[in-house]
């Protein structure tokens, strides 16, 4: 059966949950049911959606599929401790504010409708999320990362997801005249407030059962034997149950196997697993736990 088409900008959006699941997949996303179903809710009813899980389960990708097969234009806001509005919002060009002064004379310097002038959109810089509401429908919005922000951060975007508009002072209110969709990330370090999840649909995404993680591998990496594929996956979750920090997500099964391809490597013995942690541990503790349970993950993986 042919894939389904493309839905255009701003369009309709799929008919169904299972429409959108092959939407997805056209782009190489993997969708389990919950969370394709989550995912058509929340594009069906124009409401933000929170996804929450593990680092590397693909909660950022899950925006990026949806903007290629929506054919709108991903916009991201990566957030970070100490990031505030005038980062994710806009700002004023002050550089090219002062050229302008140095370009007046002292009769225009002097004119109030001239000093005006200097706080219009010509020199305003769009940030994330006012380039959002100004492309509306025509977008993807993607706050990564939301728990990194701090709590005003988060109380500012209540309004925002409340209401889609901002009020720039020196020119008025901006509105998105039909939203765009939204996808908040969340790798749950800190716990969000429950007024922001209010406002949004809600979906966990764990880690992928052992049968899709191997489908995941052999549409992502469609150079890699499926013999292979199944040994990296049964050693990443036997990984997954040791007592790690930073526990292996999806994005370092496909780093590993990219890696054992760079080598030329077709099995999973214990030597090329103490050759290639740097793939998939990130963690010097968890190095060390890795190393003294080789013989274990090897025996996993084969």
């Amino acid at each position: 059966m042919a894939p389904p088409d493309r839905v255009g900008s701003g369009g309709v959006g799929p008919g169904s949950v299972g429409e959108l699941t092959e939407l997805l997949r056209t782009d190489g996303y993997l969708a389990d049911r919950g969370l394709a179903t989550a995912v058509f809710v929340a594009w069906s009813l124009g409401r933000p959606l929170l996804l929450e899980g593990e680092v590397g389960v693909g909660k950022t990708e899950v925006a990026k599929a949806l903007a290629t097969v929506s054919g709108r234009r991903l916009i991201r806001l990566q957030c970070y401790e100490g990031i505030d509005t005038n980062q994710a919002l806009y700002e004023w060009d002050y550089a090219r504010q002062m050229l302008q002064i140095r370009a007046l004379s002292e009769h225009e310097v002097a004119d109030e409708d001239a000093v005006d002038a200097l706080f219009g959109p010509k020199f305003l810089l769009e940030r994330p999320l006012l380039d959002a509401l100004r492309a509306g429908d025509g977008s993807v919005l993607l706050i990564d990362e939301i728990d990194r922000a701090d709590d005003e951060f988060e109380a500012f975007l209540l309004e925002l997801l409340s209401d889609f508009q901002i009020t720039i002072p020196e020119i008025g209110t901006i509105r998105a005249e039909t939203p765009p969709l939204v996808v908040l990330t969340s790798n749950r370090t800190r716990e969000l407030h429950d007024a922001l999840k209010r406002r949004c649909l809600y979906h966990w995404v764990g880690y992928p059962s052992a049968e899709r993680e191997v489908e995941i591998v052999l549409v992502r990496a469609p150079g890699v034997s499926e013999a292979l594929a199944r040994k990296v996956v049964a050693a990443v979750n036997r990984l997954r149950d040791l007592d790690m920090a930073k526990p292996p997500g999806v994005a370092e099964t496909l780093d590993w196997v990219a890696t054992l391809g760079v080598l030329g490597q077709t099995d999973l013995d214990e030597r090329a697993i103490d050759e290639t942690l740097g793939a998939v541990v990130k963690e010097r503790d968890d190095l060390d736990l890795v190393r003294a349970n080789l013989q274990d993950i090897a025996a996993a993986g084969g």
